[in-house]
């Protein structure tokens, strides 16, 4: 199915769109949504070699498809999403996305690139490369994020290097490290220049950063950010220089609140994104269908939106066939009901139908493509208790929705010198584990508004350098979860103080299954409401355990290194 422009290919196209030849597909009477001018037009598509030869009429075409009634858009382009983090391997993942319009993505594989380095990368690209859609990667550039964790690898600037030399890598990935871009890091430096060098575009994350900082930053050559949390931030941010992306993720949903920031001045650089999308939601909501339909719901205009999901990330990423529908441009297409509910139709991609009426009409299966197993924990050895060592203490604040952090200082509950959660409070204890290495590292803390009242819950997906995270009520339902999660080389676990009550293997790097969707989001959905069951109040508890332990995100957050405040950069002590 895919194919590049030759001069053969171009012949044909020009035969048919000079009507000397017929098409391979003319799709009639349907309402062209054309990202181009931002208006409706009623046209016929002639397709040939899976390429669009023309718009307008009369083609004759070896199959005629009749849209009347439907719209017709370029097919959806995802211009930030973490795969990894849908819990599926790269078929099940294009098996549940490519039913809903997406027909591209450009995937950060930077999860798995923190367990398994170049080797994981390579096995993202192999098993992503004989799909119905087009699944572009970013070249992780923050591997490790931080010198506050421990990552499984490293990826320095000789392996970015050698990363951004490969076909089917189009950026460098979400540039973390604002304070090593804005103080001029070597290392950093470095790898920058190597995707300035190539012409490569390099994607940003600076949540909050202002003023002479984000100044500081943009002047690095990079110009995107999928972290705005508020139409000020994400205007000040266009203003500069930068794409803006819109996220509506599973944790993380920005959307509504950046919509003002989209004008007519300002909605050619901007791109709605997914980031991190669990199965559950991708079953139930959608993908980017869900995100065009939120922005559509809030107020904005219907085509304006397409184009956000379309021709703009289309043109971000330098990919020019594709995004539009134009003469010369791939046949990926999106047949829809409406412009509204954004309900999906059919599917094309390269010029054939690959999924219709939300059904997959095409075979795949997960690649057979070795991953090592990277779990090294010893259980017996693991010490929960965390000793008083004063009046106050440093406390996570978890708040709906999003995964910043509020940093509170609170007065722990502590029985004989040792801190108990406190379930009135709505405190619990918090652990991260260092599972790459087997060195032993274990960080202790305190969160807040989890919800449980009882028991543990743990996950070896806790971003970005993905040690295993655990918070809970009692010790000994805390040592169920991680033995859970480690014997079987990853997952999700909720457990009590007698035993596992729900667990999802998540044997692949500790972070995706290799089972199918629809398996998975069962599984998913029985631990999601064992947690729920111990009174975990969070839509989604395990997203927003998985973040927890990301200290690039406001304001602090947990690594196996200890607690980390974000703005000063550093480790601080649990107690005041």
């Amino acid at each position: 199915m895919k194919s590049t422009l030759t001069p053969e290919k171009h012949k044909k196209l020009a035969a048919v769109a000079q009507k000397k030849e017929p098409a391979d597909l003319c799709l009639k009477n349907g309402k062209i949504v054309n990202c181009l001018t931002g208006k409706i037009e009623e046209a016929d598509i002639a397709v040939s070699g899976g390429f669009i030869a023309a718009i307008g009429s009369g083609y004759e075409a070896i199959e005629q498809l009749d849209c009347s009634g439907l719209f017709i858009s370029p097919g959806f382009i995802d211009g930030h999403i973490h795969i990894e983090s849908t819990l599926l391997c790269p078929v099940e993942f294009a098996k549940a996305v490519i039913p809903r319009g997406t027909t591209a993505v450009v995937a950060d594989p930077h999860e798995i690139a923190n367990c398994l380095g170049i080797e994981g990368i390579e096995y993202m690209l192999k098993a992503s490369s004989d799909l119905p859609m087009d699944i572009f990667f970013a070249a992780p550039s923050c591997v490790p994020a931080t010198h506050l964790e421990t990552s499984g690898a490293e990826l320095g600037p000789k392996e970015i290097t050698r990363l951004l030399e490969k076909r089917r890598i189009v950026a460098l990935g979400e540039m973390m490290n604002f304070p090593g871009v804005v103080f001029s890091d070597p290392e950093v430096e470095q790898k920058l220049e190597a995707a300035r060098r190539r012409g490569i575009v390099i994607d940003g994350h600076c949540p909050g950063l202002s003023g002479d900082g984000l100044c500081a930053y943009i002047s690095a050559g990079i110009d995107s950010d999928h972290e705005c949390s508020t139409a000020y931030e994400a205007i000040e941010k266009l203003s500069r220089g930068m794409w803006l992306f819109l996220r509506q993720g599973t944790a993380e949903k920005n959307l509504v609140d950046l919509l003002p920031s989209v004008t007519p001045a300002t909605s050619s650089r901007c791109c709605l994104v997914s980031d991190d999308r669990h199965p559950d939601d991708l079953m139930d909501l959608g993908h980017m269908d869900y995100s065009l339909r939120t922005a559509v719901e809030a107020g904005l205009d219907p085509v304006v939106a397409v184009k956000l999901a379309t021709l703009n990330p289309a043109q971000r990423f330098g990919l020019k066939d594709r995004g539009a529908i134009a003469p010369g441009c791939h046949a990926d297409l999106v047949l829809l009901e409406d412009l509204e509910g954004f309900r999906v139709i059919r599917t094309i991609f390269r010029g054939q139908t690959v999924a219709e009426r939300g059904r997959n009409l095409f075979e795949a299966s997960a690649a057979a493509v070795p991953v090592p197993k990277d779990f090294l924990l010893d259980t017996a050895s693991l010490d929960f208790s965390i000793k008083a060592e004063g009046d106050k203490a440093r406390v996570i604040g978890t708040i709906q929705g999003q995964i910043v952090t509020e940093h509170l200082e609170m007065e722990p509950c502590v029985v004989q010198g040792l801190v108990q959660a406190d379930t009135e409070e709505d405190i619990l204890k918090l652990f991260v584990i260092e599972r790459h290495h087997g060195t032993g590292n274990i960080g202790k803390g305190l969160v807040k508004g989890l919800g449980l009242k009882k028991g543990a819950i743990a996950s070896s997906v806790a971003h970005d350098s993905h040690n295993l995270i655990a918070a809970g009520v009692d010790d000994k339902a805390i040592l169920n979860a991680v033995r859970g999660i480690a014997e079987s080389g990853g997952g999700l676990c909720a457990a009590d103080s007698e035993g596992i009550i729900s667990l999802l293997p998540l044997p692949v790097a500790g972070l995706m299954s290799d089972q199918p969707l629809e398996k998975v989001r069962k599984e998913t959905d029985e631990t999601i409401r064992a947690a729920k069951s111990l009174g975990a109040s969070h839509e989604n508890p395990f997203m927003t355990l998985s973040f927890l332990a990301l200290p690039v995100i406001p304001s602090l957050k947990l690594t196996d290194k200890g607690l980390v405040d974000v703005e000063k950069f550093s480790i601080v002590p649990l107690f005041i």
